[in-house]
């Protein structure tokens, strides 16, 4: 008899698996931005806050790549959006927070690690209500609270611009204004622009393209200092926004009311005539 040979694999199964591996493509990289915040937390622990401040923003990257793809492909579950949002609690909730206790905060000793917390704690409830909010949100221009990712950007390019940490308790006292601002921010209503809304006209003007490229060029060759200032100026962004929006409120001239002539009131009497109907 001769020897059984094993059975291939039918090309209609092909599509399926494709298929299987694309839904699966999403939710692997969000274990990555898991990952990465998971090793933030242990080079912040061993003092390496170089390397942990890096970290985060490979965890941005990954996290902007997986509803990217997700969107994309359209393979966004449920499951992929609560993964999604475990992963932010961890990578720029806890891992920013351990960072910046270790870096800058520690000398305080309680008061670094409750604000450390508070930051913690503002994370969570930002990503709780972005996940409430996302099915009735009208205007998907505008965050209602800075991001979660943003946030972790302001504590995450500070440290990447001085990693040599804070020792003296006296110095480590402006660090809390690091935490806890973005801490507030994350829970307010104040609303920033969403960078996937913002149309810099890239189909128009070439132009748009140069500046893109420069500031690509400034990453590369200053990175800690244009890091810093792109974060930032992102957090001021909705207060500089706020600010024009009333300063050209104030300034637009408000039209007068319309003048409505009097009818002159007529006397009994003196009606006009009726015309015989023809």
């Amino acid at each position: 008899m001769l020897p059984s040979l094993p059975l291939r694999r039918r090309k209609d199964d092909r599509p399926q698996r494709f298929r299987r591996g694309v839904f699966l493509l999403p939710s692997l990289l969000t274990v990555g931005n898991l990952f990465c915040g998971y090793a933030c937390v242990v080079y912040s622990t061993r003092g390496d806050f170089d390397t942990a401040a890096l970290f985060i923003g490979v965890a941005m990257v990954l996290d902007h790549l997986d509803g990217f793809i997700a969107r994309l492909t359209k393979t966004s579950t449920a499951f992929g959006v609560q993964l999604d949002s475990l992963a932010d609690v961890v990578s720029f909730g806890l891992a920013p927070a351990v960072l910046a206790f270790k870096w800058g905060l520690e000398p305080l000793e309680r008061l670094g690690w409750a604000a450390g917390f508070i930051y913690v704690a503002a994370a969570a409830m930002r990503l709780a209500r972005f996940n409430i909010q996302t099915a009735v949100i009208t205007d998907k221009r505008y965050f209602v609270g800075i991001p979660s990712p943003s946030a972790a950007a302001i504590i995450a390019s500070t440290v990447y611009l001085y990693p040599y940490g804070l020792q003296d308790r006296e110095v480590a006292f402006p660090a809390l204004a690091m935490v806890l601002v973005p801490a507030f921010l994350m829970v307010s209503t104040y609303r920033f622009r969403s960078i996937k809304a913002i149309d810099v006209g890239w189909r128009r003007s070439p132009f748009v393209l140069i500046l893109f490229a420069t500031a690509l060029a400034l990453i590369a060759t200053h990175p800690r200092i244009a890091l810093v200032v792109l974060a930032y100026t992102y957090l001021l962004s909705a207060f500089i926004g706020l600010a024009y929006t009333r300063l050209r409120a104030r300034s637009k001239p408000v039209p007068p009311p319309p003048v409505v002539e009097e009818q002159p009131s007529s006397a009994p009497g003196d009606e006009a005539p009726l015309t015989p109907r023809e």
